[in-house]
């Protein structure tokens, strides 16, 4: 049993279950919990799933273990990148994920534990609600490694606004603490220990479920009507970072990190 428990932490996953109407995704993987491409096609399959399954009036998504809710983007999967397609294609991997999670019909809550780095941030801010441990401090760590945060921006500004993004890309090595992330308008509470975060994640999970599906699938659409235009917007970011990914400061910084 314990050399399947631990073959299966060492394996990267994504899994769901629904109760009582309320169905709850965890992702994982071994690096830090990033998303490789594969990954992230996954995790927006499970959305469009749960998002037209009758039975699942609201969703929350959480992360496996407590150190790092989301590392962001597959760090491995990037230095492969060598031509502008394929880096196109893989940094718009987050941003089909963002879209996904916007088109759900279904009100999204992140049960955020661990510290949260560059798509990871987006992730959380494309959580229509947001719950945190005081542990999940974030980074926006793009900018050091010679790219940007380009394809999440939109879902982080629609959060916390223009200048508070500022603040966070323009200082990409530097941890901002949770309840800064409140504050700002990224986490809508923060809590002091891990049972207070599920016992409070489980009972607003809980009391959404008593409300009208209809009522709350226009609800999300008024939340989210500005954000149309995302569809345009989102591809030609990722044409930005995939020009970027293969300029030689961000090659030479990402070999750097491969040496490390």
């Amino acid at each position: 049993m314990e050399l399947e428990i631990l073959r299966i932490m060492t394996e990267p996953y994504i899994k769901n279950y629904i109760h009582d109407g309320i169905a709850t995704i965890e992702f994982f993987h071994p690096k830090s919990n990033s998303f490789p491409t594969s990954q992230l096609n996954a995790l927006i399959d499970t959305f469009k799933t749960l998002g037209e399954d009758s039975n699942v009036k609201v969703i929350i998504l959480k992360s496996a273990g407590e150190k790092v809710f989301c590392a962001g983007a597959s760090f491995d999967e990037l230095l492969t990148i060598d031509d502008f397609d394929t880096g196109k294609k893989f940094f718009m991997g987050f941003a089909n994920l963002i879209l996904a999670m916007r088109d759900c019909p279904k009100f999204i809550i992140g049960q955020i534990e661990g510290k949260v780095v560059g798509g990871g941030v987006g992730l959380t801010a494309a959580c229509d609600y947001t719950l945190a441990l005081n542990n999940a401090s974030i980074k926006l760590s793009e900018l050091s490694i010679g790219i940007g945060p380009f394809v999440i921006e939109p879902a982080i500004t629609r959060k916390i606004g223009i200048n508070a993004f500022s603040e966070l890309t323009l200082n990409p090595k530097e941890w901002v603490l949770a309840h800064w992330c409140k504050e700002a308008g990224l986490y809508n509470d923060v809590f002091e220990t891990r049972e207070e975060l599920i016992e409070s994640c489980e009972a607003f999970a809980q009391q959404l479920s008593q409300y009208s599906p209809a009522a709350m699938h226009h609800l999300k659409s008024i939340f989210w009507e500005n954000a149309q235009n995302w569809n345009d917007i989102m591809p030609q970011r990722a044409a930005m970072s995939g020009e970027l990914v293969l300029s030689e400061f961000t090659k030479s910084t990402l070999q750097k990190f491969k040496s490390k």
